[in-house]
């Protein structure tokens, strides 16, 4: 979240921001005004608490049980007010945090103004691949090949599940292996994340899974205070929950794996054939904890990273910088991958594959991650920031479209063939 202090000081800049970001900038008026009703109450609490201290300071000359019983009754009352105080700036300080959640972070001055339509393509790798036969989309591949299992999903868990078969079970494997063996050798330290993560961490994060359910994103457990991940940002940011760093451990560089659960609300009747969009898959994250002064840089390695990976798969794609109405609520600036697929509409289209994003101090904040150094006093908050090093069931979606041959085969990247153990997948016999 950002400071209270901040956004009392810079009101106006922080509504403009919201407005840029397409949302309401109602809560920024209701925290200026709660952050100064408990600077009052401070003030009020403390001076009162003063009085205590005087009395306290009276006792040794009182000389009668009259005198001493009277001290005694006003210290009483003090108290009483003091507690009086402490309730009313807890209601305050909960409406504070509640108004502060909604208000998004600030937003990188580079970032293209807009709506979605306003996603500036800032590089390009690779050509969309043209057929001169009549090319399946990916469903119709997984069919032929054997791959998945959308029926035996749908009996199992319902509609947007699936069962990975054969090479497909294979290719999700190889994606995991290669991806964290890139990141791996980058320098990032491999951790296998829980599904798991209590609501606190979710929010602190970014997540909202008090939200109205028809649009909540992630799903929660009954009877708990725990919710089924849609991220290993989320437990790769709460591992370090409420840790003050060393300057000299910075930066913490992570590589994640998890299943992701996503309830996709809202997304009815859009892209929700096949394997694009569901409700689990598998992914592999990177976070990185790090100083302010490096989180430009290191968020340009996290891109260069993720361009890496989908190079050495050799698929087209392009990078996005993402327009302020497309951020997410803690991200300071955004960068997309989107990989050609050839079978999104009647002639291809892109689709997302990854994602990067700077956060600057937003989450380490509401999870309390400082660090301490030599060249200032106190603490001061971390920057944390993610991406995408590979989400299986995109790419899985971008690499059988885009490998397919007129045969009905389908070419396994090269970088992927170890763990596959074959160069082609065939149609099975019998």
């Amino acid at each position: 979240m950002l400071d209270a202090g901040y956004i009392r000081e810079n009101a106006d800049l922080v509504k403009l921001n919201c407005k840029n970001r397409g949302v309401s900038a109602d809560a920024v008026d209701r925290v200026v005004a709660s952050e100064a009703k408990r600077k009052e109450l401070a003030q009020k609490r403390g001076e009162t608490a003063a009085k205590k201290n005087e009395i306290s300071k009276q006792f040794p000359q009182a000389k009668t049980p009259e005198a001493k019983q009277s001290l005694k009754d006003q210290a009483t009352a003090i108290d009483a007010e003091v507690a009086a105080f402490d309730a009313e700036v807890a209601l305050v300080q909960g409406d504070l945090t509640a108004n502060l959640l909604l208000i998004p972070n600030m937003t990188h001055p580079d970032a293209p103004i807009g709506a979605e339509i306003a996603n500036k393509v800032v590089a390009q790798f690779g050509e969309p691949r043209k057929f001169d036969f009549k090319a399946k989309d990916h469903v119709e591949l997984c069919e032929a090949l054997d791959l998945a299992d959308f029926e035996a999903g749908t009996k199992v868990a319902g509609q947007k599940f699936y069962f990975l078969k054969n090479e497909g079970a294979l290719l999700e494997i190889a994606l995991v292996q290669y991806a964290m063996q890139t990141a791996v050798k980058a320098g990032y330290t491999p951790v296998i994340t829980p599904d798991l993560a209590r609501v606190d961490v979710l929010e602190g994060i970014g997540f909202m899974p008090r939200d109205n359910v028809e649009t909540r994103q992630v799903y929660t457990v009954a009877d708990t205070d725990l919710c089924l991940i849609a991220t290993a940002e989320i437990t790769l940011g709460g591992m370090h929950r409420d840790r003050v760093f060393d300057e000299t451990e910075l930066p913490k560089r992570y590589v994640g794996l998890s299943h992701c659960f996503r309830t996709e609300a809202g997304a009815a009747g859009r892209d929700t054939r096949g394997l694009y969009r569901v409700h689990q898959f598998t992914k592999v994250e990177m976070f990185a904890f790090c100083t302010p002064e490096s989180s430009d840089a290191i968020h340009q390695e996290i891109r260069a990273l993720e361009e890496q990976i989908f190079n050495g798969l050799g698929l087209a794609f392009h990078v996005i910088d993402t327009a302020t109405g497309d951020l997410g609520g803690p991200s300071y600036r955004k960068y997309d991958l989107e990989a050609w697929m050839p079978g999104r509409g009647e002639s291809g289209a892109y689709g997302e594959v990854t994602s990067t994003s700077n956060c600057t101090d937003f989450q380490a904040r509401r999870l309390g991650i400082r660090y301490k150094g030599k060249g200032f006093k106190g603490t001061r908050f971390v920057h944390t920031l993610n991406g995408t090093a590979v989400a299986c069931t995109r790419a899985l979606v971008a690499i059988l479209e885009n490998y397919q041959q007129a045969d009905g085969t389908v070419v396994i990247p090269e970088v992927l063939r170890p763990w596959v153990g074959k160069d082609v997948i065939t149609p099975k016999k019998g």
